[in-house]
């Protein structure tokens, strides 16, 4: 019995003396994330939707999405392609080299008076999944 009690307690003392040995991350040992480089490139939009004040019927309206390569290779767009015919687009099919950045413009023909929403559906090589930028806003009728 009291060989057994003499061993609980070396178990005991041995589990909290490994817990105490454990060295705590030193405050300059990491990183935050925002600081860690990811290899290959990294897309960031400035924004991902863009609201129109009033459109004027039949007065197209351009909304800009900024594009910046965050990462330490070329970012290509692959494909963009908006929801409806009525939204034409302009990028750059260059590379975006790291640390630049590049434009994707998409111009609604405002033809149909009243609310409108619609996507545009931007595909890279930073990922497999696109990123989807939004556009609303409202077109009033031409007085």
């Amino acid at each position: 019995m009291k060989t057994r009690t003499i061993l609980m307690t070396a178990v005991i003392l041995g589990f909290c003396m490994s817990a105490y040995c454990q060295d705590a991350p030193k405050q300059g040992d990491v990183k935050p994330s925002t600081e860690l480089k990811k290899n290959g490139p990294v897309a960031r939009f400035d924004k991902t939707e863009y609201e129109f004040s009033d459109l004027i019927q039949n007065a197209p309206g351009t909304a800009t999405f900024t594009l910046t390569n965050d990462g330490n290779e070329p970012l290509l767009i692959s494909s963009a392609t908006a929801s409806c015919g009525c939204t034409n687009l302009s990028y750059s099919k260059d590379p975006v080299l790291p640390g630049k950045s590049t434009s994707i413009s998409a111009t609604y023909n405002a033809a149909a008076p009243g609310n409108f929403f619609k996507s545009v559906t931007v595909r890279t090589n930073a990922s497999d999944q696109p990123v989807i930028l939004q556009i609303k806003g409202k077109v009033i009728p031409k007085s």
